[in-house]
């Protein structure tokens, strides 16, 4: 069977594999330790003098923390079919995750939370959402939304953000880490995005006494809202898409915020 021109492009396994090996800085005989294999197997799969099987590449995968987009094309570019589904939000199959992430989302109100894809588009948020999105230009609020952007967009979240440098840094930083492990081009081209955006560089400084996480301080009538926030993921997904959702959830990080929102700090 003649070869598409996609498969003619895909680098070989091997090439693949060595790539990620590196992105996680492993030698490849810390490699072959964790996986249990010889380090001269190994260079024979990375150098391609020898076609690893199915079960080794996907094995190699799970040492390397490949995600499941990925090593259906690990998978692919070894010859084999992908294992792991894709299905969309919508599906039937996906029907109890997209339950569960609305339950979640609801749970957590008067706070509020969203919910994310793999490129930080929205796809679901609570009833205290309108919090974080009041005076967000409506070119911003357009499906495909994408949380990032909304936030730290000169039309979006940022003009009221009062520690704005801050919040950026710490968003771009978060970007960089998942950019890191992932090697994902679309999120490379959304930070390339956002860093043109203004909002100035946060200076280097050590914790003052107290501090212990990074709030998003956000004008808010007369006053400020100072929110913490934490992040989500399913433990065990087997999907594509359900391994890409987290969830973000805002909680109130003095008294006057919790009062504010309607829920007493306990």
């Amino acid at each position: 069977m003649e070869q598409t021109v996609a498969e003619r492009r895909q680098p070989p396994v091997g090439r693949l594999l060595k790539q990620w090996r590196e992105r996680r800085r492993l030698s490849q005989l810390a490699l072959a330790i964790e996986a249990e294999i010889s380090a001269r197997h190994l260079s024979f799969v990375e150098t391609g003098r020898s076609t690893p099987s199915r079960e080794m590449v996907l094995r190699l995968a799970e040492h390397l923390e490949v995600p499941l987009r990925d090593r259906n094309q690990l998978l692919l570019a070894a010859g084999y079919a992908p294992v792991f589904s894709q299905a969309p939000l919508d599906s039937p199959e996906l029907r109890r995750v997209l339950d569960a992430v609305r339950t979640v989302l609801r749970a957590h109100e008067p706070y509020p939370a969203v919910a994310v894809d793999r490129l930080w588009n929205l796809v679901a948020g609570n009833a205290t959402l309108p919090l974080l999105t009041a005076g967000v230009a409506d070119h911003l609020l357009r499906p495909p939304v994408n949380a990032l952007r909304l936030t730290l967009h000169p039309d979006g979240l940022a003009p009221r953000i009062v520690n704005l440098a801050e919040w950026r840094g710490h968003l771009l930083g978060r970007l960089r880490r998942q950019l890191g492990l992932t090697a994902d081009a679309d999120l490379a081209a959304l930070h390339d995005e956002l860093r043109g955006y203004p909002g100035g560089t946060p200076a280097v400084e050590l914790p003052g006494p107290g501090d212990v996480v990074v709030p998003l301080r956000l004008r808010h009538d007369d006053g400020e809202l100072r929110l913490l926030s934490t992040v989500s993921t399913f433990g065990t997904p087997l999907d594509v898409t359900v391994q890409e959702l987290s969830i973000e959830s805002f909680f109130p990080a003095d008294e006057a915020t919790a009062a504010h929102l309607g829920r007493p700090v306990r």
